[in-house]
Order: structure tokens, then C-alpha cells, then sequence
């Protein structure tokens, strides 16, 4: 046949195919067949007509002619992703789970962002109880819809069922390790313990792992942890039964001696709005120090001497003009320390909980837990942090600082030295 003749085949072809559209648009199904076996008549591996055609008989319900013409369809165009979904809708109408199955996967090989692929082999594995695998797909269909700027409400609404499914498989799993493991963790020391429930929970997307973030100096190769185990101060016992004395001190001073109490957060003039704002200059979160960047404050010692005493007994942090700091920290009913790091990560801060009324709490990182009065803890300031006081009443901590407990005497001999040149030099 000449090159005109093909040319002339295809071209009336086009018109019969555009035909066909048209007659199926205006629903005229029987006509709308005749005009596509003509198309093939003419050209017999043309891929839409046989799609269009496959179409009408699986609309029909004659699911083994639809599969016969998109099988035509895609040996004359095998790279068209939407012809082996089709295929699939054909498998999937005989009953054919595992070619089902197939044809989806062969859409998905030839383009990865084929949400509907990834939705319908999701779907697929759902309605096979094949939990994990249906988990993964909805994962990924998912994180498909979340990239597209808009999302139709079908495809809105298949998502948040994936994320269900999602949620509730890892959740069943979760428990499933949890239960297996239940006499090793029992057995586990507490660092232990508390370690490998956070790596369950990270694995199983409860929580997040939180790295240190330093205004100042941030020393390498310390653990990023959110709080530091008792075992490291074994000091912590003799702090805690002062704790009734401490108090004591305190409520006598903020009953005689208020003017030692001032806002703990005080910005400079023509600061910008911030998170910061609400507390400046208010004594929502007040702050009386009895040690306040290295330097003792004789005269706060001096009104609470079993509270100095305290101190003076800690192994603190000293380094001058920077550390030790001790203090009252009183937080006034409904208020909320925003989220925020500390300086450095050399250092721990210790919390005696004083006044604790229901309602209050502490979070570092991804764990958050309730002071309890006279039970000391500690944590790492430069991971994020925040604290809460939902209720009517005042809240009080006795807040000091005291060195990292990974760091050798060595290293904290070295720090000691640096700042003191650094400071010489600065001056």
C-alpha cells in the first residue's frame, strides 16, 4: 500500500473515531460500537478504539471481551499507564484478584505518581487482608495526595481513609511488639527501658526525636537526651529531703520579701512582637535568684539559708560569670512558657518541684510529665521544652543548673578554660 493510501486509512480512521466519540457522548451505545469496529476495520491496533470498545463491553458486563480489546490496546501502546488500569478494572470483574493485581503494578512501574493506580492496588489489598502491604500502598497514596496543589473531595476523602488504615495497622502492630517484648522491658535497667520505648515510639510514629539546638555552645558527641537518668546524681535523695524546708523558705520570703521576685523574662526596648511578648516584664513568670550566672545574691541567701545550704551541697557547675544559677520559678495560674532551647548542652538542669497544684506539666522533646512535689528531676534545656500551669493556683520550682553528667572532669575543666580566655579577650 502507497504512503497516500496509509495516509488516507488513517485519516478516515480519525473520523470514524471521532464519530464514535460523538455518538457516545450523545449515548448512543449501539451506534457508538458499530462506528469503532469500523475504525478497526481500517486500522486494527488502534488503541483508543479498542480502549473505547473494551469500555463498552465491560459497561455491558461482558468482562472477557473488555479484557481481549484492552490486552490489543496495550500491545499496540504498552507504555500508557490508564490501559493497564483498565485492564485491572477487567480482572477485577472476573474475579481475577492476582491479575488485578498485576496490572496495577505494571501501571504504577511505568509511572510511579499514579495515584489512582496506588489507590485501587491499596484498595486491592485491603479487601485481601493482606494488612501490611495495603499499609505500605495507602502510605504512599497519601503521600501522593499530599503533593497535588488541589485535591478532589473523592480523592480527599480515599486519603483520610488511608491515613486510618495507616494508623490503626501500625497501632495493632505496635501492640503486637509491645506484648512480645513486655518481660524483657521489665527486666531492662531504666536507661534501658526508657531508650528503647523511645526508639518503639519513633519507629511507630508516636513521637518525635528531638536534636539539640544551642544558642551557644554546643559540645559534639553528648547524648541528645530529653532527661537524664537519676543514676547520674546521687545527690538527687539529699536535695529531695530538704524539699519541705525549701518550701517553707520560700513561702516566707514571697510573703515578706516580694520585691526579691521579678519577671523572668525581660526584653530590650523596640524588641519585635515575639513568642516572648506575652511574658515580658510580667511576673506570669517570675524568677527570684539565689545564684544567678555565677554570682551568689547574699542577700536572697540570706532570707533562705536551708535552700543556700542546698546549693552549696550540690556539685554545681562554676564558671564565672556564667554558671552556677539557682532559682525560685514561680509560674501564676493559666499561664504557658512557650516552647524554646536553652545556651548550651554542657550543662543539666535540675527541677525540685515546690508547689504543684493539679493542672501543671513539663514537656522536653517528646515526652512530657507532671511535676511531683519533692521528687528532683533532670533534663537538657537545649532540646525544645515548655511548661504549662492550668490551674488556680501558683506553681513553684526550685530551678539549678549543674554540669552535664557525660561530660569527663577533664572536659569540664577544658570548658572552664576556654570561657575564661574567651571573656579576657573580649574585653
Amino acid at each position: 500500500m502507497s504512503i497516500t493510501a496509509n495516509s488516507a486509512t488513517a485519516e478516515k480512521a480519525g473520523q470514524l473515531f471521532q464519530q464514535a466519540v460523538e455518538a457516545r457522548r450523545q449515548g448512543d451505545l449501539a451506534q457508538t460500537k458499530r462506528l469503532l469496529d469500523e475504525v478497526l476495520v481500517f486500522v486494527p491496533a488502534q488503541p483508543q478504539a479498542l480502549n473505547m470498545r473494551a469500555m463498552l463491553a465491560l459497561q455491558s458486563g461482558d468482562a472477557e471481551a473488555a479484557l481481549s480489546d484492552f490486552e490489543r490496546a496495550v500491545e499496540a501502546d504498552p507504555n500508557e499507564p490508564t490501559l493497564r488500569m483498565n485492564i485491572a478494572s477487567a480482572q477485577r470483574a472476573l474475579g481475577d484478584d492476582e491479575g488485578e493485581r498485576r496490572a496495577l503494578q505494571q501501571a504504577i512501574d511505568i509511572d510511579q505518581r499514579q495515584i489512582m493506580a496506588q489507590l485501587r492496588l491499596a484498595e486491592l489489598q485491603e479487601r485481601l487482608d493482606e494488612r501490611q502491604n495495603a499499609s505500605d500502598s495507602w502510605s504512599k497514596v497519601v503521600a501522593l495526595v499530599a503533593m497535588l496543589d488541589t485535591v478532589p473531595q473523592g480523592l480527599a476523602d480515599a486519603a483520610a481513609h488511608g491515613r486510618a488504615y495507616v494508623e490503626q495497622h501500625r497501632a495493632q502492630f505496635a501492640d503486637k511488639i509491645e506484648q512480645g517484648l513486655i518481660t524483657e522491658l521489665a527486666d531492662a535497667d531504666e536507661t534501658a527501658r526508657r531508650r528503647f520505648q523511645a526508639c518503639l515510639d519513633r519507629e511507630f510514629g508516636r513521637r518525635t526525636i528531638y536534636a539539640n539546638q544551642c544558642s551557644g555552645i554546643h559540645y559534639p558527641f553528648l547524648p541528645a537526651d530529653e532527661y537524664f537518668d537519676r543514676k547520674h546524681f546521687p545527690w538527687f535523695a539529699e536535695l529531695e529531703a530538704r524539699t519541705d524546708a525549701i518550701r517553707r523558705e520560700f513561702l516566707a520570703l514571697y510573703e515578706g520579701a516580694k520585691g526579691n521576685i521579678r519577671p523572668y523574662v525581660s526584653q530590650d526596648p523596640g524588641t519585635p512582637e515575639n513568642k516572648w511578648t506575652a511574658l515580658n516584664d510580667s511576673l506570669d513568670w517570675g524568677a527570684c535568684f539565689l545564684w544567678e550566672y555565677g554570682v551568689r545574691n547574699e542577700a536572697v541567701c540570706a532570707l533562705c539559708p536551708e535552700t543556700a545550704a542546698a546549693i552549696d551541697a550540690i556539685p554545681r557547675a562554676d564558671i564565672p560569670g556564667r554558671a552556677p544559677s539557682a532559682f525560685f520559678s514561680l509560674l501564676k495560674p493559666h499561664s504557658h512558657i512557650p516552647p524554646h532551647t536553652g545556651v548550651t548542652n554542657t550543662r543539666a538542669i535540675i527541677h525540685l518541684p515546690l508547689i504543684v497544684p493539679p493542672g501543671c506539666a513539663f514537656r522536653v522533646g517528646g515526652e512530657t510529665r507532671v511535676w511531683e512535689e519533692g521528687k528532683a528531676f533532670a533534663f537538657d534545656d537545649s532540646i525544645d521544652h515548655e511548661a504549662w500551669n492550668n490551674s488556680d493556683q501558683l506553681r513553684v520550682i526550685l530551678i539549678l543548673d549543674v554540669w552535664n553528667p557525660h561530660l569527663s572532669v577533664a572536659e569540664q575543666q577544658l570548658l572552664r578554660q576556654f570561657y575564661a580566655i574567651a571573656d579576657a579577650n573580649r574585653q
